[in-house]
């Protein structure tokens, strides 16, 4: 069993510690050390479980460590992971044993959470560290970039583009063969009919951008 600690100790987090519990049940794969957390002192105890440190710390790791950033904010989680140089470092998908996934041509990269729940069809890229939280379903000949998340029963039809740093809250639905630009929020329960640009936040059935940001 390998050492793994999650970076998030959040209610998302400690989530993720119940994954890494499914997937011991049916294969030991992981020894659970502990959380890494900015916002909490070191030493203090989340769920049974110590808080190492801060995010810097983990470049302190002197052995090999699996590390799973459980941080939904897409520009938060693509931040964390730009700090982290350590090469003793590894970051395995983490998948909940229940998944549905088809043998047939899923292609997916690391660091990469897929909750209880979800359906990934065929034909299909899931980049790095993306989040598809509880109950999401991803259709056919879909791509989704690196550090994009999507919150609990997402639904994303087929022959979908989804670049990078994009978050889709709640019960969104997307429709087959658009395209979401990067870093652009979808609000929860959203339905996308259109296409949506980058860097914006789009809310509404149908979803349409109502504000513009930065990067």
């Amino acid at each position: 069993m390998k050492n793994i600690a999650i970076i998030g100790a959040g209610g998302f987090g400690r989530e993720v510690k119940t994954i890494l519990d499914s997937i011991n049940k049916v294969t030991p794969s992981y020894f659970f050390v502990g959380f890494y957390d900015d916002g909490l002192q070191k030493g203090e105890i989340v769920n049974g479980f110590p808080v190492l440190g801060g995010v810097e710390d983990i470049n302190e790791i002197n052995e090999d460590c699996s590390i799973v950033i459980a941080i939904g904010d897409p520009k938060i989680k693509f931040s964390i992971f730009n700090k982290i140089r350590n090469t003793k470092i590894d970051f395995p998908n983490i998948i909940h044993p229940n998944v549905l996934i088809s043998d047939d041509f899923v292609d997916i990269g690391v660091g990469n959470i897929i909750c209880a729940g979800c359906i990934i069809t065929c034909n299909i890229v899931i980049k790095d560290f993306v989040i598809l939280n509880l109950m999401c379903t991803v259709g056919h000949d879909t791509t989704i970039a690196s550090f994009s998340s999507f919150m609990p029963s997402v639904n994303i039809s087929g022959e979908v583009l989804i670049e990078e740093r994009v978050y889709v809250g709640t019960g969104a639905k997307i429709i087959n063969q658009l395209e979401i630009g990067q870093n652009t929020i979808v609000g929860a329960g959203a339905v996308v009919s259109k296409s949506l640009p980058e860097n914006c936040t789009a809310v509404g059935i149908p979803a349409k951008p109502i504000k513009f940001h930065d990067i």
